[in-house]
């Protein structure tokens, strides 16, 4: 999800074609719909929080389904995608009610779901192809249920924001420093278009997005958002930088195309998935519930 670059523009495309961003992006389709999905989270937290288990649920499953087609088409992986599904989305929606011990527990049912689920193909490729299934196990249900964790106390809604909120700064500062001073490419070997002063802006953006939501959310001291901010900002690259090394392995731009001007939703989520963890791991930390 992080945009901090500085890459090389268009490649020649016919007049025709829309412009794209110094991203290599349609930036106005990716705005258009980059909006739209935040009006939908916005709305589920303040109308009806369950509404925005159901939107992760939604976006995990269009992410096994893409990984699914992904690793089978680059590298003839069989993802056990039935129980890495259902076992990712029950993960997510009893970790409502029941917390850690979702988690844990359907964590590994799941995963022993797919340890059966693979014995008729037989012993070619068994323990690949398990052991990309329980990664995405890991990976998109565990990770995401998080998020399940951060929006069920009372006051979820402004926690959820100030996740998003600190996310979506350090991207767009990262993505407006790297695009506008980005000289010094910071690994150059995994996404040769992200620069230190990228990274420089994602942080300053995040902390003053974090200092902002935690001191008028969640009526807690404001460097604690500078802290979140800060860490947060090194956490969304490293997810972003994990999943570029997943796309250069399988040789792939994209995981999917189901989000215009973003490419799939696993393309979104590389920052977010992480982020969540360690936001609720600060959150939990510095804002207790009550």
């Amino acid at each position: 999800m992080s945009t901090m670059s500085t890459d090389g523009g268009s490649d020649g495309a016919a007049s025709a074609a829309p412009t794209p961003s110094r991203a290599g992006r349609n930036l106005p389709m990716a705005i258009g719909v980059g909006v739209g999905l935040g009006a939908l989270i916005i709305a589920s937290l303040l109308l009806y929080r369950p509404a925005f288990v159901v939107i992760i649920a939604a976006a995990v499953l269009a992410s096994v389904w893409e990984m699914t087609g992904t690793l089978r088409r680059t590298r003839g992986i069989e993802i056990s995608w039935l129980p890495v599904g259902i076992g990712s989305v029950v993960v997510i929606a009893l970790a409502w009610p029941y917390g850690h011990q979702a988690q844990a527990l359907g964590l590994a049912i799941a995963g022993l779901v797919c340890l059966l689920w693979r014995f008729p193909k037989g012993a070619d490729g068994y323990l690949r192809d398990v052991s990309a299934s329980v990664f995405l196990l890991v990976y998109l249900g565990l990770f995401a249920s998080f998020a399940t964790l951060l929006v069920q106390p009372h006051d979820g809604a402004q926690r959820v924001l100030t996740f998003l909120i600190v996310v979506v700064a350090s991207d767009t500062g990262g993505y407006a420093a790297g695009a506008l001073l980005g000289k010094h490419p910071m690994a150059p070997t995994i996404s040769p278009k992200k620069s230190w002063e990228g990274f420089a802006g994602s942080a300053a953006a995040a902390m003053i997005g974090g200092a902002l939501s935690v001191s008028l959310m969640l009526d807690h001291p404001w460097w604690q958002g500078v802290v979140i901010g800060a860490v947060l900002t090194v956490v969304a690259v490293i997810g972003d930088l994990a999943e570029s090394l997943i796309k250069r392995d399988l040789g792939v731009k994209d995981m999917g195309d189901l989000l215009p001007g973003h490419g799939g939703v696993m393309d979104r989520l590389d920052s977010l998935l992480p982020s969540a963890v360690v936001s609720w791991a600060l959150l939990h930390l510095f804002v207790p519930i009550g």
